[in-house]
């Protein structure tokens, strides 16, 4: 029975290793990155409701002058 042959194993190893390395950096390198990241101002939206036409007023039993 033959015995299998490793002698080409380390370089082909090595090689695939190197070949991955380069090719992720230059997927990397393409990557467009920002300068300076900030936050995007977000726009507050105004909900209305139909209590908000009107003029209500509550009142607290505690804020009512004792009697």
């Amino acid at each position: 029975m033959p015995q299998l042959n490793t002698s080409t194993w380390f370089i082909t190893i090595v090689s695939m290793i190197v070949t991955l390395f380069i090719m992720f950096q230059l997927k990397i390198s393409q990557h467009n990155y920002y300068s300076s990241p900030e936050p995007l101002a977000m726009k507050l939206q105004k909900h209305t409701t139909p209590w908000e036409t009107k003029w209500t007023k509550i009142y607290s039993p505690l804020s009512l002058p004792p009697q």
